[in-house]
Order: C-alpha cells, then structure tokens, then sequence
C-alpha cells in the first residue's frame, strides 16, 4: 500500500499519512511522506485557512511543522471572533479540538496563541470526555489528552484508534483503515523476535560480566535498560547491533549511579571519579577492590565500542567519549559532596549539575557515533555539545520528570535529590502543589526548546533527521519510566514492555 497524492481532497492524504505515522510504519514511506507533504505546502495557499476547518489547518499545520516546513502558529487566530476568544463552531467540533490539541504540542517559545489554543482545547475536551453525549468517545479523548502523538510511542498508545477518528469526523471508514491495522499488527509481529534476540544478547553480556555478583544491591535491569533503546531506535529494525551496544552504555550509566549512590565513601569516589577521568587500566590498582571490576568493564566496552565504529565508519571516538563518562562521574561527585555535607545546592545548581548527571549527554553522544555521524562536521559537533539544546532538554525533561515522581525506583534505596524539595527551599512559602506545577511548566518549556531544535535539524542531513528522531523518543519514553503508581510500580511501562516486546513469551521463556 503506498500513500498518494488525492488530487480532490488533498486533506485525505494528510489523514493517510497522520495515520501511517501513528500506526509506526512511517519509516517505510519515507519518500512518499516528504512528497505528499511537500506537495501539499507548495500548492496550499498560506491564507487558505479562512475557508478550512479547525480539523484540516491543525492536522496540516501539525505534519508540515514536523517534516521542517515553516508554518506560522498565527493561522489559528482565523478561528477567533472579534472578541479575541475562539469561534462557537470550534468549541462544538470535537475532531478538530483533538486535532487542535495534538497541533499545539509542536509550539515554539514564545508562540503564546498555540498556548491559549492548549488550554481552550483541553479544558473543553475534559468537559466532553465527562458529558453522557460523547460517552462513546470519552477514553479516546481522555487517551489523547494524556498522550499526544508527538510525545508519546504512538505504535503502542495508537493501537485500534483508527475506527474512532473516522468515527469523530463524521466519515466513512476508509477503504485503507483496516489494511493498514493489519499491516500495523505484521510489522509488529515481525519485530518481536528481533527484539527478544536482541535482549537475548543484552542479558549474556550483562550476567558474562558478573558485576551484579560484586554488587549485590546495584539494579539489575538488563530489560527496562535495553527498552530505552529499542524505542530510541524503534524506526528501524535493521539496527540491531546500534540497539545492543547503545543498551551497554546505558547499563553503565545506572551501574555507576548506584556506585556513587549506594557504595562509595567520599573519598573513594573521588578516587573513581579520577580513575575514570585517567582512562588508564592502570589506575585500577588505585581504587577499592569492589570497583576495580566494574571500571575495568567500563573501560574494556567502551574501547570495544569505539573500536567497532572505527571499524564500520573510519573514525575513533574514544576521546569524546570518554570525556562523556569523566564529565557524568564528576556530575555524581558534586551531588555526593552535597549529600554526604548537608550542604544542599539551590535549585537552578541543582538542575544544571542533574542534566549531566541524568547520563542523555553520555547516552546521546554514543548514540551519535553508534549511528555512524561524525563529530568532526560543523553541526555534529555542535549536537555533541553538553549545554547544546538538544541534549539539554532531554535531559531537563528526564531529571524534572524524574523528581515529579511519586516513588523511587523500587530497587534503588540511596539518597537522592530533588528538585522540588530545593524550590520549596529557595522560594519560601510556596506548597508543594505549586512546586509541582512549576515543575511540569518547566517541562512543557523545555519541550518547546526540543522542538524549535528538532525543527532546524530537519534541514540539516538526513542522517542527523533520524539521530533526531532518536532524540525525541527518548524523551517519548521518559513518562512511561517515571509515571509510578500508588504501588511504586511501573504499570504503564510493564504494559509497553508487554506490548511491543514479551506477549505471548516471558522473559524467564527468552532467557532460556
């Protein structure tokens, strides 16, 4: 089935191709997408929008706006009356507020008509979602209200929507809905046992390394660590190596943390933190027996990892990632110091220093070199950087969410930070509740920096457009690792897992 062009209904096309990307097959129409979009802003006159619905200028200006098209937030003020506030016909239109709402997650800083728009659009759909009228409709509002496509995994938050945006619209079932489900559902299908291989893999290099057995209260999570990148990756299943290395590093990143957090003394974590920063097997004889196996794993799989890149793509990274894990070890130093001292940072130190040490800077740039880039080209080498958008607000979206968590992680019993803990401090009289909403507006503008970021590297090449995808799932995939319930359980990432990975087998069936 390929997507084409509808020459009397150009806005059919956009709804197959919002469809073909919901469903997590995008990647196989790559050309087709790019051509249909293209054609569609080079036709569409930029002020047609005064004689289109909600729905249509929403849809459209949420796809071109992510395939790099430069399209204005302002075309929604069409949709205002003289008063300033939005139209009767918009507040009666179900399909075009979802569409509306979806649109507004691609806002820019500063783009304050798209933040009117969030409000208007969610506060009406909730009173919707609770209405007898829309009863049929209420759990597909109250599920895209809850996660928009833009910012969640929409293979697994999608599955089965299809019929019900026909539904909403007001349209006949088109003739490719249940096709595409289908195709949908094989591609998973065809996935799965890749994925269960892959982990498979992960979890003989995990145990041959026997670090768990020197530390026993360290997390040992092969799975939730080879899930970060199986859904950073997820866009194309040929990349199965790129997922198992990219999953080491990971490992690494919690393994240390639980080191800093569960294990050292100050003074030998300074000493770990010199080691690290030496990059020599020689320094292991410097450090406490329980840490010497653990580097010299650290050491022996990041060299293996360069060296395989230099293999595949000519170049040796080994310098700028090493200097990642310097710089994450340094990050945990400062945060043992406060700890271990009493001498708590303010919120704003707290947060600089939690970005490097949340691990997206060492994650992200071995993501980078494991894909092939070059750090040496201008805007690589600008993407690698540690204070670059793109990877600070990832790891701003990860710490704030982290610490909007309601529980640790059920096997780490160190002592952690927080930065609503530190706000309360800094800013006197303020409650807890309004600690937490600070927290998630942070949140949402750091999204908003995400996007204005991800939308310029649309124009650089097309490798950098899928290192960016990458970028975003990641930071897609952060409500599902910190969204803990009551039970400080993960349920929603127990059901992700379940879904793209381990129904109908178990881990217990994989490993054996």
């Amino acid at each position: 089935m390929k997507p084409t062009l509808t020459q009397a209904d150009p806005i059919e096309s956009l709804i197959l191709v919002d469809a073909i990307q919901r469903s997590g097959i995008g990647h196989h129409y790559r050309d087709e997408i790019h051509t249909i979009l293209t054609h569609y802003y080079v036709k569409t006159p930029r002020d047609s929008s005064s004689s289109s619905t909600i729905h249509d200028v929403a849809l459209s200006f949420r796809l071109l706006r992510q395939q790099g098209h430069h399209v204005s937030a302002e075309v929604f003020n069409n949709f205002k009356g003289q008063d300033g506030k939005f139209r009767g016909e918009v507040r009666q239109d179900i399909a075009g507020l979802l569409e509306l709402y979806e649109a507004t997650q691609l806002g820019f800083e500063g783009e304050n008509i798209l933040v009117e728009a969030e409000d208007f659009s969610s506060k009406l759909l909730r009173k919707c979602a609770e209405e007898i009228e829309y009863s049929k409709w209420s759990r597909h509002i109250n599920m895209r209200l809850k996660h928009p496509c833009h910012m969640t995994i929409t293979r697994f938050t999608e599955t089965n929507n299809f019929l019900v945006r026909s539904d909403l619209r007001g349209s006949a079932v088109n003739s490719w809905e249940k096709p595409l489900m289908k195709l949908a559902r094989v591609e998973l299908l065809m996935a799965k046992p890749i994925y269960q291989e892959e982990l498979l893999q992960v979890h003989k290099w995990w145990d041959g390394l026997g670090l768990t057995k020197e530390l026993k209260l360290a997390r040992n999570q092969p799975l939730k660590w080879y899930t970060w990148s199986m859904t950073a990756l997820i866009n194309d299943i040929r990349l199965s190596k790129q997922r198992i290395e990219l999953t080491k590093s990971i490992a690494f990143v919690y393994l240390i943390d639980d080191i800093f957090d569960l294990y050292g003394t100050p003074d030998e974590l300074a000493i770990f933190t010199e080691a690290v920063d030496k990059w020599d097997y020689a320094a292991i004889d410097m450090l406490p027996e329980y840490m010497k196996m653990s580097y010299k794993a650290l050491l022996d799989t990041t060299n293996k990892i360069a060296r395989m890149i230099f293999e595949k793509h000519g170049h040796n990274p080994i310098n700028t990632l090493k200097e990642t894990w310097a710089s994450l070890c340094k990050a945990f130093s400062v945060e043992a110091k406060w700890f271990a001292g009493g001498d708590l940072p303010r919120a704003e130190e707290y947060l600089a220093n939690g970005k490097v040490s949340s691990g997206v800077h060492v994650v992200l740039v071995h993501l980078f070199y494991i894909l092939g880039l070059s750090g040496t080209q201008n805007q690589g080498a600008i993407l690698l950087e540690q204070n670059s958008t793109l990877i600070s607000s990832v790891a701003a979206i990860l710490r704030l969410s982290d610490d909007l968590g309601s529980a640790k992680d059920e096997q780490q019993n160190g002592k952690d930070g927080s930065y609503i803990e530190y706000y309360m401090r800094d800013n006197h009289g303020v409650s807890f509740k309004q600690a937490r909403e600070h927290v998630i507006n942070m949140i949402a503008s750091e999204w908003k920096l995400l996007n204005k970021e991800c939308f310029e590297i649309n124009h650089y090449s097309p490798t950098l457009s899928f290192y960016r995808e990458a970028c975003l799932n990641l930071a897609r995939m952060v409500p599902l690792m910190y969204s803990y319930d009551d039970n400080q359980r993960l349920p929603i990432l127990e059901e992700y897992i379940d879904f793209m990975l381990l129904k109908p087998k178990s881990i217990k069936q994989i490993k054996n």
